[in-house]
This record gives structure tokens, C-alpha cells and sequence, in this order.
């Protein structure tokens, strides 16, 4: 069954998170000889989605601020009516372009509620189509806590009507969507959980660190940068850290950290080979995003996480407490960042032995591949499931 066509739709707002898990499964897509469309609608981000992927980039939306409320252009202006009609037709006129044969909305309708001006239209756009597209949405293993009455309820009416997969990006051993999502027994017979998307087993870096401290897409990381090059003056000059920015850290700040690293501190915007250099630390600082932790699983190093918070966000701090929970990692709150409270609890995870790493399925990027792969499959034997 090769050459089956993916057409697959990915907005990130704020940070890299939604954009690097969804082009984690693109590239295993491609591996396992489908032709995948990438439609991306945020910032771009210098590596994303990846080579090898036909890519379709719609005019950038931002979040307006941390708190997700409200949107912006490219130029930090409110999106417009007639911006987001402009996007609507472009997305669509790239949905029969592509004439795929499975659509994946990462996200909605559990998440990117902002963006429903455009993917309601495609949802109607797909199900007017003959052959009518398998549909699945992706979606992370721990979603966010924080909705507002009758929104769950949407969100199921939404599923049971327009698509045939709820992909959960997890290990069911670590994290139920139910747990997050209570009403998911009413999808249960959609939901297919395909293990977490962590990286490949890395390749040895090129240089080793003892400390790897990181900050996600670097858009809400310099608070937790700033107290890392702080904290580095206070502990033993003999460690060697690699501190990650981000490359969605203005680049001002970025000079201005620069010139405050102290001796033994790399600082770096992005480096590809980070599940690498996290392989070979012993310690990596960072926020308690999906896709770093993936990384952190898969090196098997020490952890200490500073779950982000802001704008009443959830989904961190759960998946960070489970993690302490299972000895796995040590929480310090967003809050109560500072150099020396940092520097005292880098020394003490550093005193920590290496934690051992519970068998947790970490093959989710393939096995999504597989789970479509059989549900075209099964298409093919009997009648497609009722949306």
C-alpha cells in the first residue's frame, strides 16, 4: 500500500513544541513510504519541518501574548476577517491539491480553539470529498485542565462527527487521555494510543557537557536562561554546561545573555544534536514541554524541570509531578526560579545517581505510521467508518 498521500496540518503559537512532535511523525511517516504534506501555520523555525517533506506554510499566526489569548500576524498586528478568510482558502485550495488519503489535524478539536475560523471549513471541506480522506487528529498524551464549561462536550461532538482517530501520543502505562479529558469514554472506540514520540536512539555527540540546561522554543525560556548563567558562577567551575536559547529568543536578549556567560558555559540558540548531548550529561535543566521530555527519557540523564505555568497552563506541571512521582526527575516552580535556588538544586540532582528509566513504549512516531498503515487497510475490506 505505498504511495498513500498525508496531508497533515500543525499551528504552533508560542513555542516549537506542536511543530517538532508533528515533524517527528511526518519524517516516520515519509520512512514508511507515504507522500506527506506538511501545512504549517506559525513562525518559521530554522529546521522544521525537516528535508524530505513537501511543506505548505500559510501566512504566520502568533499568539498574542503567554496566555494564548488573542492572535497576531507575522508584524504583531490582531489577526483580521480578512486575514483569516485569506487562510481559510489557502488551506482548503491545499487540501485538493494534495488529494490525501488520511488528513491529520494536530491538536483540535482538544486544542487550537483560536484557530476554528479555518478548520471547521476544512473539517466540511473533507467530509464533501469523494473519496472521503481517513481523518485522525494528534494529539500529546497530557492535554490542558483549564476549559471552560460545555467545551468537552464540543470537543466529543466534534470528534464523533468529523474524524475516525483520535491518536494519543503516549504510553497509556504513563498517562490516559482520561485522565485529562474526562469524557473520553465517549471516543473510546476512536482513541489509538501509539506510545510517545521520542527521538531515535541519538547518535554521540561531538562534545560532552555536564549540564544541559534548555528552553524549548526560547519564547517564554529567558527567565529560567538568565538564572541558569547565574547559577553556573555559584556552582564548581570545573562543570562544563551547554545552555540552550532557543530560536524563538529575540535576539537582543540573546546578546545580552551572551555577554553575561560565565567561563565554562556554551550558549547556543539551537543545536541539532541535542538528544545527543543530552546522552552524554549527566544533568538536563529545562521546562517540562512533551517533546523534552521524550528527549530526557530516551538519553536516560538526570532531570530537573520548571514546568511553565503562565496563562494558567496545566500540562506541564502534571506531566513534571508524574515524572518526580516515578523518581524520574526533581520539580523546581516557574516561580520560585532564582540562581541560588537553582544552583542548590542542580547540586542536588547532580548527588542523585542516574534514575532508571521504566519500560515506556517510545516508538510513537513509528507506531503512527503502523496504526494508519492498518486503518487504510481495514478500509479496504469493508465499508469506512460512519464520521
Amino acid at each position: 500500500m505505498s504511495n498513500r498521500r498525508v496531508f497533515f496540518y500543525v499551528q504552533h503559537l508560542l513555542g516549537i513544541g506542536h511543530l517538532a512532535r508533528a515533524s517527528r511523525i511526518a519524517k516516520a511517516l515519509a520512512a514508511d513510504g507515504f507522500e506527506v504534506t506538511m501545512v504549517t501555520g506559525g513562525a518559521p523555525v530554522p529546521g522544521f519541518p525537516g528535508e524530505g517533506l513537501a511543506t505548505i506554510a500559510l501566512p504566520p499566526i502568533l499568539a498574542g501574548d503567554k496566555g494564548f489569548s488573542g492572535l497576531s500576524d507575522a508584524d504583531g498586528n490582531p489577526v483580521t476577517n480578512a486575514f483569516q478568510q485569506h487562510r481559510k482558502n489557502l488551506l482548503i485550495q491545499a487540501l485538493h491539491a494534495a488529494k490525501p488519503d488520511v488528513v491529520i489535524i494536530e491538536a483540535f478539536p482538544f486544542g487550537r480553539r483560536q484557530m476554528r475560523f479555518e478548520l471547521l471549513p476544512l473539517l466540511d471541506a473533507i467530509a464533501a470529498m469523494e473519496p472521503r480522506p481517513l481523518v485522525a487528529t494528534s494529539l500529546r498524551d497530557i492535554l490542558q485542565e483549564r476549559v471552560k464549561p460545555g467545551r468537552a462536550e464540543e470537543t466529543v461532538d466534534l470528534v464523533k462527527a468529523h474524524f475516525d482517530l483520535v491518536l494519543v501520543h503516549g504510553d497509556p502505562a504513563f498517562a490516559r487521555l482520561e485522565e485529562t479529558f474526562p469524557l473520553a469514554g465517549e471516543i473510546a472506540e476512536k482513541v489509538a494510543y501509539t506510545g510517545l514520540v521520542a527521538p531515535p536512539p541519538p547518535a554521540e555527540a561531538n562534545e560532552n557537557f555536564d549540564i544541559v540546561v534548555s528552553a524549548g522554543g526560547g519564547a517564554v525560556g529567558k527567565d529560567l536562561i538568565s538564572a541558569a548563567l547565574g547559577a553556573a558562577a555559584m556552582l564548581p567551575k570545573a562543570l562544563r554546561w551547554c545552555i540552550v536559547t532557543g530560536p524563538n529568543l529575540p535576539q537582543g536578549d540573546f546578546d545580552v545573555l551572551a555577554a553575561a556567560a560565565p567561563a565554562g558555559v556554551s550558549l547556543f540558540r539551537f543545536r541539532q544534536d541535542f538528544a545527543g548531548l543530552l546522552a552524554g550529561a549527566r544533568l538536563s535543566v529545562s521546562q517540562a514541554g512533551y517533546n523534552t521530555v521524550c528527549d530526557i527519557l530516551r538519553a536516560g540523564c538526570g532531570s530537573l524541570l520548571i514546568p511553565f505555568t503562565a496563562g494558567g497552563e496545566t500540562e506541564q506541571s502534571t506531566r513534571a509531578a508524574r515524572l518526580e512521582r516515578l523518581g524520574l526527575a526533581g520539580v523546581l516552580p516557574e516561580e520560585g526560579i532564582t540562581s541560588d535556588r537553582l544552583a542548590r538544586d542542580i547540586e542536588a540532582m547532580l548527588a542523585r545517581p542516574k534514575p532508571e528509566i521504566p519500560p515506556l513504549d517510545l516508538t510513537g512516531a513509528a507506531r503512527t505510521a503502523a496504526i494508519l498503515r492498518e486503518e487504510l487497510r481495514q478500509r479496504e475490506v469493508r465499508p469506512s467508518r460512519s464520521a
